[in-house]
């Protein structure tokens, strides 16, 4: 039975070659671009279950790739850089990255990091609720949140599933760590400034909601 489609947006073939025996091996289809403007060509065709983005391609750059995909689509992304800054990491995680890989990478940990992005990315709760902070609505089913003059904001999935966990357990204070179990997944590879970056997107595009930060330990909302 098949796992569905990976869609790998790379210029360089002998990794598109080799990923696509892992991933084939695992029961994926990988379907290869080899520039951004032919993988955002393939995400409208093929809707993946999964991206994997390089940062360095021809033409338009991997930022700008994972910008128009997050613009359409709430696909997990997971970027490809051989670039190890903590700022470039810093940079595609703010502008909607699930994930960051460094190469050379093993395609055994990509497989792996996948399969635990999408695991995440696609629960959802039995059944469809909604939790208050203070005036805010934070809505499953919908996956949204209602602000008190009626907006409605769409975080990215990762935002949301971050932002449910923290509004599940009200007035806990969560150590990054566990947010990383909790909302990444117990075989989640990357660093526990994955978690700052997140709530910062979050803030900003919630500058009201009450998340906290309890310096040395990690988040929390409400008292």
């Amino acid at each position: 039975m098949s796992s569905g489609t990976i869609l790998l947006i790379e210029d360089e073939d002998e990794i598109a070659e080799l990923l696509a025996l892992y991933f084939e091996k695992e029961g994926f289809r990988l379907v290869h671009a080899d520039n951004g403007e032919v993988g955002l060509q393939r995400l409208q065709e093929r809707s993946p279950r999964a991206v994997l983005l390089d940062v360095g391609l021809p033409g338009i750059d991997g930022m700008e790739v994972c910008r128009r995909i997050r613009s359409a689509s709430d696909v997990p992304v997971i970027m490809l850089t051989a670039r190890d800054s903590e700022i470039d990491k810093i940079v595609g995680l703010e502008i909607g990255a699930d994930d960051y890989v460094t190469k050379p990478f093993s395609p055994r940990e990509l497989v792996a990091r996948v399969k635990a992005v999408l695991r995440r990315s696609e629960e959802r709760p039995a059944k469809p609720k909604i939790i208050n902070v203070d005036e805010f609505a934070i809505d499953s089913g919908r996956r949204e949140v209602i602000l008190p003059d009626e907006t409605v904001v769409r975080p990215t999935a990762r935002e949301f599933d971050l932002l449910w966990y923290l509004a599940e357990n009200q007035g806990l204070v969560l150590s990054r760590s566990q947010l990383l179990e909790a909302v990444w997944g117990y075989d989640y590879f990357g660093e526990t400034r994955t978690v700052d970056v997140h709530v910062r997107q979050l803030r900003k595009k919630l500058p009201e909601i009450p998340i906290e930060t309890v310096w040395g330990v990690g988040y929390r909302i409400g008292s």
